[in-house]
């Protein structure tokens, strides 16, 4: 038996055009840049963060991240 190859498509590029310059390519991609916290929580709470995120289908990232806007506000 022959396996079958199907062609996978690649993601669409949106790279720097030719002659631009990668810095300000990737400046232009983000309003603010970020950065990264690190932070610990009791075990029960992360489960509790982990459950209600998946049955919303939310990534915990972007819950933690709202909850920290609504706290202070965006800039």
């Amino acid at each position: 038996m022959s396996s079958k190859k199907v062609p996978l498509g690649g993601k669409p590029s949106s790279a720097p055009k030719s002659g631009q310059d990668v810095d300000a390519w990737v400046g232009s991609r983000q309003k603010e840049p970020n950065k990264r916290l690190t932070i610990d929580i009791p075990a029960s709470l992360h489960a509790k963060l982990k459950s209600d995120c998946a049955i919303r289908g939310r990534k915990m990232a972007d819950e933690v991240r709202d909850l920290l806007l609504e706290k202070y506000g965006k800039s």
